[in-house]
């Protein structure tokens, strides 16, 4: 029986590695997993991984999500944190997409040591579309987005060459891509199981 929830953002373009390891890793370490994305108004929308072999139905929009239920969140890689940053109208001063909104509060909440937010891959993608979020914070992250990554604060750090394979900065845990996967896991898990 699981004892607590992470919770991942998702839309389509996720990546499939990550993924299918989420469902198996967190499950089998007393963890559930629940997905949600913005519904635009749905009561659910289907989305499809980049592999296009796996699908996922969610039902619990990021405008809903009460964090307090969750001992972590973790943004999946592949485009989907690109996509989840999208506002229909554009907003003057800061990005109003409801899932930059949810990630506002989970740093907040993070920061005040209640809540471990992992990325991997791309994903940090969600947290520069409000540079406030990730100014100062060491990180790593799939090579090509490094530039944008820098320009909106974050410090990545680099080592021969390459981006880190993982890393811990207080409760982030950033992850460079879906070869990580299972290093990243091991110390999300660590890091929650500490809270």
């Amino acid at each position: 029986m699981a004892t607590s929830k992470i919770l991942v953002l998702i839309e389509e373009h996720y990546d499939e590695t990550e993924f299918n390891v989420f469902n198996t890793f967190f499950p089998g370490n007393n963890y559930d997993v629940e997905y949600a994305s913005y519904l635009w108004g749905n009561e659910s929308i289907e989305f499809e991984g980049n592999d296009k072999k796996s699908k996922v139905k969610v039902s619990l929009c990021v405008s809903k999500v009460d964090l307090n239920e969750y001992k972590g969140l973790i943004l999946i890689g592949g485009y989907a944190m690109d996509r989840l940053r999208y506002e229909a109208k554009l907003s003057v001063g800061e990005n109003k997409a409801p899932a930059v909104e949810l990630l506002r509060h989970a740093v907040k909440r993070m920061d005040a040591g209640k809540l471990a937010i992992g990325t991997i891959c791309h994903s940090l993608w969600l947290f520069c579309a409000d540079p406030k979020l990730l100014k100062g914070r060491m990180v790593t992250c799939a090579h090509n987005i490094v530039c944008d990554v820098e320009n909106a604060g974050g410090k990545v750090m680099i080592e021969d060459g390459e981006t880190v394979e993982i890393l811990s900065d207080g409760l982030l845990i950033t992850g460079r891509h879906p070869g990580a996967v299972d290093k990243f896991n091991d110390l999300f898990l660590e890091t929650i199981q500490k809270l």
